[in-house]
């Protein structure tokens, strides 16, 4: 199996767990918020410590192959913000009430839960455009783990786990609304399911545009983009909604976790 399907199973894989939030939802009486918490935490360590020790070496050693020393080091830091600056405005043009990336606690999904029968139509929009901003968010998610794996296929393991975690509320958000709206659980699995595909799309199409691009320019603005990519899906998504599952120390203890893991597996590669 070559590296191009390693990455693009690998990205599926972060992708569909959208589906894992769904089956959480429906199928567990009762959510365990403090694993989730320290998950989330957990996942948020991998990513800034790759995105700084490995993602970020390997982009400017790209760069500086491709350009000279110092206009590659420039590139590489443009790239990293340049990751930054594409995941802000698609925040940015995602309403904040739409947004699934705005962590909800156990009283917020309970109150979806709790709906009279006359918010349904409210709930099945709310349901359809979290899917809805699950798909545009997830597309430079998909092209970082793709491109990460594409590289290296065991750095691309680590990270698509630690993105299948972070996708995991974004399932829930997805199919409680559209559940309390239709009374169907296979209709909400399925919507929520299906939000996920935008990752390997995003993959896909990430793919076929930059594939007769490919060289040491490409690959290093590329991975710079990746890192700035995570560390603000970090920082805006996981470190927050792990914050608001978690208590105590969770979110730091899972977040150092997180960082020893991947340093330890770094190590070992």
């Amino acid at each position: 199996m070559n590296n191009t399907t390693i990455a693009f199973l690998l990205t599926l894989f972060a992708g569909l767990s959208t589906g894992i939030g769904s089956a959480l939802a429906f199928f567990t009486k009762k959510t365990n918020t403090s694993f989730l918490a320290t998950s989330l935490g957990f996942s948020a360590g991998v990513m800034i410590y790759v995105s700084f020790v490995e993602i970020m070496p390997k982009s400017k050693e790209y760069l500086t192959s491709a350009l000279n020393p110092q206009t590659g080091e420039w590139v590489t830091v443009g790239s990293f913000f340049l990751g930054i600056s594409i995941i802000a405005l698609i925040d940015k043009l995602i309403p904040e009430f739409n947004n699934p990336h705005s962590p909800r606690d156990k009283k917020e999904i309970n109150h979806l839960k709790e709906k009279k029968t006359n918010d349904k139509p409210k709930l099945l929009r709310m349901g359809f455009l979290s899917a809805l901003a699950i798909t545009i968010h997830n597309f430079p998610e998909g092209l970082a783990t793709f491109a990460s794996a594409l590289s290296n296929p065991s750095l691309g393991v680590t990270i698509a786990v630690a993105v299948a975690i972070h996708n995991i509320p974004e399932g829930i958000s997805v199919s409680v609304p559209i559940y309390h709206a239709t009374g169907n659980k296979n209709k909400a699995f399925i919507y929520s399911f299906l939000s996920g595909l935008s990752e390997p799309l995003g993959a896909i199409l990430g793919y076929f545009i930059f594939r007769s691009f490919f060289n040491d320019l490409t690959f290093g603005i590329l991975f710079g983009s990746v890192a700035g990519i995570m560390v603000f899906i970090s920082i805006d998504e996981l470190l927050p909604t792990s914050r608001k599952y978690g208590k105590g120390h969770q979110v730091i203890y899972g977040f150092l976790a997180g960082m020893g893991v991947m340093a330890i597996s770094l190590l070992l590669i």
